[in-house]
This record gives C-alpha cells, sequence and structure tokens, in this order.
C-alpha cells in the first residue's frame, strides 16, 4: 500500500511541476510577463546558459530571460519532460524544448535545445533552483 501513497505523490508532483513549465510558455515567453519567472524560479536559483557565465539569483535570471526574448523576438517556447528523477529533496527533470524566434527581418526560426532543471520545492511550489541548456546541432 505504501508504494500507491508514493506513487500518488509523485504524480502530483508532476502535475504541479507540468504547471510551473506552462506558467513560462505561457507567461513568460508568450505574455512577456517576466515578473511570473518568481513562481517559476527559487529565490536563490541559478541558470546556467549555454556559452555564458552563470547567473544567480532572480534580479539576474528576469534580466537574461528578458534579453533573450526580446533579442530573439521569441514568440513561443515549449517545454517537453522526458524523465523526472528524486534526487535528495528535489527532483530532477531532463527534458527537450523548443523556441520559436522571429529575429528583426527574418522568417521565422526554431531553436531545440536539451535541459536539466534540478527542482526544489519552495513556498509550496514546485520551482526550477538549477537550470541548464544547450543547444542541439
Amino acid at each position: 500500500m505504501p508504494m500507491a501513497s508514493s506513487q500518488q505523490t509523485l504524480e502530483q508532483t508532476k502535475l504541479a511541476m507540468a504547471e510551473t513549465n506552462r506558467l513560462f510558455e505561457t507567461e513568460v515567453i508568450r505574455n512577456l510577463n517576466f515578473d511570473a519567472l518568481d513562481q517559476i524560479y527559487t529565490t536563490d536559483a541559478r541558470i546556467l546558459p549555454p556559452g555564458e557565465q552563470m547567473i544567480s539569483g532572480l534580479s539576474g535570471i528576469k534580466r537574461f530571460w528578458s534579453d533573450l526574448v526580446a533579442s530573439a523576438n521569441a514568440t513561443t517556447g515549449v517545454l517537453t519532460p522526458v524523465d523526472i528523477i528524486p534526487a535528495g529533496d528535489g527532483l530532477v527533470e531532463i527534458g527537450k524544448a523548443t523556441l520559436t524566434m522571429a529575429p528583426s527581418g527574418e522568417a521565422p526560426q526554431k531553436l531545440e535545445v536539451k535541459y536539466v532543471v534540478f527542482w526544489r520545492n519552495e513556498d509550496g511550489r514546485w520551482r526550477w533552483h538549477i537550470d541548464i541548456w544547450n543547444q542541439n546541432s
């Protein structure tokens, strides 16, 4: 019987994680609401973008995403989890993402990446704590 309870808890957690990912797709990318990142990342989160220095804390993360979305003229982002693995006090998500961009004067392009996010529960919400990704070639 404990297995069913544990499995049910993991399924509820996966639904909460999917909601956070949806918030990123809709509010951050589509609606340009960068304050929504407060609900997506932990307060002491870090991101490790490709070709960039590590960025720590919400203000730097908001600046990064705001600059990236504006410069790429990103219009949609789709996150697709591939695997979710329990890890200590959090979870590791391995996934794929597609960002649609339309840089000024160019036809829309799709950027495909793979990512790893370490999730932590903060203030009763599952949030991204460490976020790293790189582009597919």
